[in-house]
């Protein structure tokens, strides 16, 4: 398809994730409120859009406790700075085999299997705008790791998060996990004109070339809007190949730690590098009601406990 640079740019900060990075940089956010204070920082910097998980606040480890999550949301929600919310619900479909001869029964540390609902209950309860939905099962690079989303379970968190009234955000980690998004749409599961995050550089994903990036730009219908984002150091050089190919754009610790080499970043450094990027490119960087009307959002209280 012919490409047209997007000149109204939302960046989206993914604050924490769930990768084993909270003891290789101080600044990668743990409690509650850490991850708030960094999500609010980095939306004074210029992020529309905050993706959370939560993490033990003692370990850092990654967790799917729904008190945690409330009280990240609650924290932001009561924050003077508006933000639109952006929840994982890619916890809880983690498979970690044994050795290659005895590969059951999987190995306790490091597996988390839960159902559809269970894994959206978090998403229930705190009602954000948008919410994650890895679209397809995945190897990692971490020993014998598999990322799994069944179509089955695919199709009934997404129909969960549809009878919400939360936005799914796909996140495709390769060209077939776009092919079954767009299939959930046709049937239905998902609402026309998706949100999709292209995911570059995640090994053993969709690899961060340009050519490979632009197949999966070609694999995203023309009324979707996407956002993409890569890692590590390449993590700002996404910035402007995203803007250039007619999307929007993600930075944040959850991708990268650093700003420069040997230098450690915060969510705020990253998103504020990411608004001098965009802006020099000559686009605009749209704030959070902009993306709201853009996307149909709708920003709403938390159920009661």
């Amino acid at each position: 398809m012919p490409l047209s640079m997007n000149r109204e740019v939302f960046i989206t900060c993914a604050v924490t994730g769930s990768g084993g990075t909270q003891d290789r940089s101080p600044h990668v956010p743990r409690s509650p409120q850490q991850i708030a204070d960094s999500a609010i920082a980095a939306a004074k910097a210029g992020a529309a859009v905050v993706h959370c998980h939560v993490r033990d606040p003692e370990t850092g480890k990654p967790r799917r406790d729904v008190a945690l999550y409330r009280e990240v949301t609650e924290r932001i929600r009561d924050a003077e700075v508006d933000v639109v919310l952006n929840l994982t619900a890619g916890m809880g479909g983690d498979m970690v085999f044994g050795d290659v001869e005895n590969p059951l029964p999987l190995k306790e540390q490091g597996t988390d299997m839960g159902g559809a609902s269970n894994r959206v209950e978090h998403v229930r309860q705190c009602l954000p705008e948008i919410c994650t939905l890895d679209c397809g099962t995945m190897n990692f690079a971490e020993a014998d790791y598999v990322m799994t989303n069944t179509p089955g379970m695919l199709r009934a968190m997404g129909g969960m998060m549809t009878a919400m009234g939360v936005k799914p955000e796909i996140e495709a980690f390769d060209t077939g996990h776009l092919w079954f998004a767009r299939q959930l749409v046709e049937e239905g599961t998902l609402a026309p004109q998706a949100l999709v995050q292209l995911c570059m550089g995640v090994p053993w994903g969709a690899p961060d070339d340009l050519n490979t990036f632009m197949a999966m730009v070609n694999n995203v219908p023309s009324d979707w809007t996407w956002s993409a984002f890569a890692l590590g150091r390449n993590q700002m050089a996404y910035v402007a190949a995203a803007v250039l190919a007619g999307g929007n754009v993600r930075v944040g610790l959850e991708d990268n730690l650093w700003l420069d080499k040997g230098v450690l970043a915060t969510n705020a450094q990253l998103v504020e590098r990411a608004v001098t990027i965009i802006e020099n490119m000559g686009a605009r960087v749209i704030g959070p009601a902009e993306v709201r009307q853009k996307l149909g959002l709708t920003k709403r209280a938390p159920l009661a406990a």
